[in-house]
């Protein structure tokens, strides 16, 4: 995200596409969902999901149409300085030379096409992956590019945040949590014992120490996720998950089911929009997932089709969640329902497995995030031509990194606050306002280089202005009613 034109990667098949953007959305935030839903009410939840998600598809495909601007004004700018380079380099010659050269040099070279290798290829290809961060400094001002590296770097911080409070809650529920069979109607309190004298809130401070321990030096150097621990990861998500489904679908079949969700309860909707606009998240990481795609011919159906599979997964895993469990007892995370729970799973291996699944997969994308977060600080204050001073390149920027999120997560293990409030208000600013903004500007920048009849063929299909600024101002209505809602919140109390 911090970076600018790299390059794209191994390609891959559409439907390899479509499964990468599938993982990458699906994540943290469906784990508390549940919660969310039976705290809103199912009606009002999936009216509201469904919506949210229309939004989120809408604004990937101003995403994607910014990528082909982007990509377009590229290749542009690189024609334009070949010229010049040309232009320059015949300059060197006599008149004699230049005749003698003749008058074939590349004038009447379609605006519209470049040849790469004797093969056409539109401007608008989707060749070079242009992260999102170059796309704003391509057509944003200052101003506006210091905004988007500041949302970002506040997302990012909430993403921490989130991953260094939900690991230590896994670990605090299975090591504190009476797993007899009896224990599925037990509410726990932070005060209440885990070991002896040790309360279950001193045992999550310690998983919260150890944690940061094992995985904040990760912080000072550079880490990647490996293919092979990528697809582990998937591989354990995607069991954990479709087991949580069939569990709960099965004790519904059986008429066992203690859910009684309300049919709606607005004071729940603010930190469902939160919960629902985190969960939807992929913006800043399509062009990394986009640009290796091989065929991109039907890359807008391919977004459409991985959105409804998105929507029907949300819908089904948190409608079996709320019928299948009261929703008094549904946890933040909600894994940990299955935990002490032997009426829905009474085989100890699986219910450590979903109790502890969380811990596996998150522990794995924390130290990446961390390093992404990082590298966006440095582009933040980059300075041209200068570099940062050893100790605060590998000390300073690592622990303004690391500090934050920890000492939230020491303060607050709510993970659905958490969610709501990252999603609510970084996450609106990443998955509407930049998205809009990007493609507005990028239309307005290449109309006078390309002329009002060029086509880009990734264009959205919302491409009426009008669009733009409807997502705009959803943006805002959001931003306002979220903090509306906090502040009459806080003042009840």
């Amino acid at each position: 995200m911090a970076g600018g034109i790299t390059d794209t990667g191994e390609p891959y098949s559409p439907f390899v596409g479509l499964v990468y953007m599938f993982n990458l959305i699906v994540g943290t935030g469906a784990l508390t969902m549940p919660k969310a839903f039976a705290t809103a009410g199912w009606v009002v939840s999936i009216a509201l999901i469904s919506f949210l998600g229309f939004m989120s598809y809408m604004t990937t495909t101003f995403v994607i149409e910014a990528m082909a601007a982007a990509n377009a004004q590229l290749r542009w700018k690189r024609r334009e300085q070949e010229e010049i380079d040309d232009s320059d380099s015949t300059s060197e010659y006599s008149d004699d030379d230049v005749m003698g050269r003749g008058r074939s040099e590349p004038e009447t070279k379609p605006i519209l096409s470049v040849q790469r290798s004797g093969g056409h290829v539109d401007h608008f290809d989707i060749i070079e992956r242009v992260e999102m961060g170059q796309m704003a400094s391509m057509f944003f001002n200052k101003v506006g590019v210091n905004m988007f590296y500041i949302c970002i770097i506040v997302y990012l911080y909430g993403d921490l945040a989130i991953y260094a409070a939900a690991v230590p809650i896994s670990l605090m529920e299975v090591a504190c949590g009476n797993h007899s069979c009896s224990a599925g109607s037990v509410k726990y309190n932070d005060t209440d014992p885990c070991w002896g004298s040790v309360t279950r809130k001193d045992a999550y401070r310690v998983f919260l120490t150890v944690f940061t321990v094992a995985l904040g030096p990760f912080t000072f150097f550079n880490a990647q996720k490996t293919k092979y621990l990528q697809i582990l990861t998937s591989v354990m998500r995607w069991i954990a998950f479709t087991m949580m489904i069939i569990l709960a679908l099965i004790r519904i079949g059986k008429g066992t089911g203690e859910g009684h969700p309300p049919v709606a309860s607005l004071s729940g909707v603010p930190n469902l929009f939160g919960v629902c606009v985190y969960s939807f998240m992929c913006q800043h990481s399509l062009p990394s997932l986009v640009t290796p795609i091989s065929n991109k011919k039907h890359v807008g159906k391919l977004v459409l089709a991985d959105y409804v599979l998105i929507l029907g997964f949300y819908s089904l895993l948190s409608f079996t969640a709320i019928f299948c469990f009261d929703s008094s007892l549904l946890h933040d995370m909600y894994t940990l329902n299955f935990t002490d729970n032997c009426d829905v799973l009474d085989i100890p291996f699986l219910r450590y497995f979903l109790g502890l699944f969380p811990v596996f997969t998150i522990s794995t994308n924390f130290p990446i995030i961390a390093v992404t977060l990082r590298n966006n600080w440095k582009t933040l204050f980059h300075r041209d031509g200068g570099t940062y001073p050893w100790v605060v390149d590998r000390i300073v920027f690592p622990l303004i990194t690391l500090v934050p999120p920890i000492v939230v997560a020491f303060c607050t293990h709510n993970l659905e606050s958490l969610v709501g409030i990252t999603g609510s208000y970084a996450g609106t600013g990443i998955q509407y306002i930049i998205p809009a903004l990007l493609v507005y500007y990028g239309r307005r920048h290449l109309e006078p280089v390309m002329g009002r009849d060029a086509v880009n063929k990734h264009r959205s299909p919302f491409r009426h202005n009008l669009w733009v600024w409807f997502v705009v101002l959803w943006a805002i209505f959001c931003l306002m009613f979220v903090t509306a809602n906090i502040i009459l919140t806080d003042t009840k109390k």
